[in-house]
């Protein structure tokens, strides 16, 4: 096992990411502010919402397999319940990186998908958000990595 720094540097030098679970009605949606955050720091970043083609005002995929050339590692922010279809398709198209998203609850996280993705050879990320880490962090998702890591939330180890 890698400490979360290593993994969450490793996850985050990938340019082509997508983002499940980005919302037609982003309000305070954590994808959504995920996809944004990563759109302005640069990264090639692709929504995955089976409900609709367009979030954001940009193009929505309905899974990962319908993005064009493909993406380097998944951001999951969907319910826990849906987090394995996506690591078994991530598995299936050769996506090594998977980050589940959370803060606050349990967020996206499975400790089902987890399993499956660490003994099928992804780095799976289960807790914490990659806006709490450099290069496309800020102070309000700093601090809240600190806290989160004292309750667990954010792993010490993936």
């Amino acid at each position: 096992m890698q400490s979360i720094k290593e993994a969450a540097d490793e996850f985050l030098r990938h340019q082509r990411v997508a983002v499940t679970g980005v919302s037609r009605t982003p309000g305070s949606h954590g994808s959504n502010v995920v996809y944004q955050r990563l759109k302005e720091r640069g990264y090639d970043v692709f929504a995955v919402n089976p409900n609709t083609d367009e979030v954001e005002g940009d193009r929505s995929y309905p899974n990962l397999a319908a993005i064009p050339g493909g993406v380097e590692a998944v951001v999951i922010g969907t319910r826990p319940d849906r987090a394995l279809d996506t690591v078994r398709e991530c598995e299936s198209l050769g996506i090594k990186d998977v980050w589940m998203h959370r803060s606050v609850g349990a967020g996206s996280v499975s400790q089902e998908a987890a399993d499956y993705g660490r003994q099928h050879g992804l780095t799976v990320i289960d807790g914490g958000c990659p806006l709490m880490f450099e290069p496309v962090s800020d102070p309000g998702h700093k601090m809240m990595r600190w806290v989160f890591s004292l309750n667990g939330h954010v792993p010490r180890r993936v």
